[in-house]
């Protein structure tokens, strides 16, 4: 997968929990147009996160292209909402969801399609294909030529495709334990003891994840549950910003 822009993420991460927390608490169908965006935005970007490394078109999107892709789903399905329709399921927030979540999919999978259409497959790898199925319609297309696309493979509904080519992911899988320590080695590198900690529970890494307050509670930082959860994410910020700064691309792993 292509690595994406950490620092433009964070920055767009700390933007939308500040628009997230400036919400009021409205009923479904009183929320404007962009206070809607806004409200689900986070199920664009889960639903984004979903999808395989296999479908990112091969290294040409990146998880970043994905989640802007879902956005662009999540606005055009809120412009052609009917909340009679809505309002008379019973569920307005599981109706409304759905409806969102299969628009978002569809546009990003459409979106992974159309890049596929520019990646041909070699010959070999058709010839591969070619001996191991016994799929009719697939053998027929793969007879056609030798010139063969990953977009020819794959539909562009808005449901799940009917028919999508897989190829296999051979790479090697990730040592965690070899990650975590290598991340904890940076961590103790460059940052303080107490950003490296916020980090380090954070995410997990030699320890099970924990939340803000866990975190404050450790530290003895007081507050309300709010003001927590600000400190604790101000803290985590200025700790990546410093990794960043003090490390190269080869150094900073797309995981921070």
């Amino acid at each position: 997968m292509k690595k994406y822009n950490i620092t433009n993420y964070v920055i767009y991460q700390d933007d939308l929990k500040q628009r997230l927390r400036n919400l009021p608490s409205l009923g479904w169908d009183e929320y404007t147009r962009d206070q809607l965006i806004t409200k689900f935005m986070p199920l664009s970007e889960n639903l984004a996160r979903k999808f395989a490394t296999s479908h990112q078109a091969i290294g040409i999107l990146s998880i970043n292209d994905l989640i802007q892709f879902g956005h662009i789903g999540l606005i055009n399905a809120i412009d052609k909402l009917n909340w009679d329709l809505i309002n008379e399921s019973g569920n307005s927030e599981q109706t409304l969801k759905s409806f969102l979540s299969k628009r978002i999919k569809g546009t990003i999978r459409r979106s992974i399609n159309h890049n596929m259409g520019d990646i041909k497959l070699p010959e070999w790898k058709i010839n591969e294909i070619r001996k191991g199925s016994s799929d009719p319609i697939l053998n027929n297309l793969l007879s056609q030529s030798k010139s063969i696309y990953l977009g020819d493979f794959v539909s562009n509904g808005d449901d799940d495709s009917d028919y999508e080519l897989e190829i296999a992911d051979e790479s090697t899988e990730y040592n965690v334990d070899f990650m975590n320590s290598y991340l904890l080695s940076l961590l103790d590198k460059h940052l303080s003891g107490r950003e490296a900690d916020v980090i380090r529970l954070s995410y997990g890494l030699d320890c099970v994840k924990h939340n803000a307050v866990e975190i404050c509670a450790l530290f003895n930082i007081e507050g309300s549950y709010k003001m927590k959860g600000v400190r604790i994410s101000e803290i985590k910020k200025e700790a990546l910003e410093k990794l960043i700064r003090k490390t190269n691309e080869t150094q900073s792993p797309d995981s921070l």
